[in-house]
């Protein structure tokens, strides 16, 4: 189930151009606040406020939660949204490189996330809605 959900939010990123999509299991590490760490990164302002936007709606209309709180919208350098056991980390790229999340948890198993086709039912779906 958490498989699932990670990839839903990953998709949800990378439909807004995200980049270096990546889930962190804490949950060896022992003493995190939260099971999982989604983190990725956009190039611009606009761009971290559109995959949080994104992440948001999706996830609402397919896993039907929305975020338990978030944080950084004010300024859209660093936006987090809390679902419990899944926390989403959207950078701006600079910010990312600086701030280096993922060195904190560097034992935390890791897994990369890039862009999947539509599944022709899916891709058929979307063009009979248009």
């Amino acid at each position: 189930m958490i498989t699932h959900d990670l990839r839903v939010i990953a998709d949800a990123i990378l439909d807004k151009k995200g980049q270096n999509v990546v889930s962190l299991d804490l949950r060896p590490v022992g003493s995190a606040i939260s099971d999982y760490f989604v983190v990725c990164n956009g190039d611009s302002t606009t761009n971290v406020n559109a995959i949080a936007d994104n992440i948001i709606k999706v996830v609402r209309e397919e896993l039907g939660l929305k975020p338990l709180r978030s944080q950084g919208f004010e300024n859209n350098i660093w936006i987090i949204l809390d679902y419990g056991n899944i926390v989403v980390h959207v950078f701006q790229t600079e910010y990312r490189e600086f701030y280096r999340l993922e060195d904190l948890w560097a034992d935390a198993p890791r897994k990369e996330y890039k862009y999947r086709k539509p599944s022709r039912k899916k891709a058929s779906e979307e063009k009979d809605s248009q």
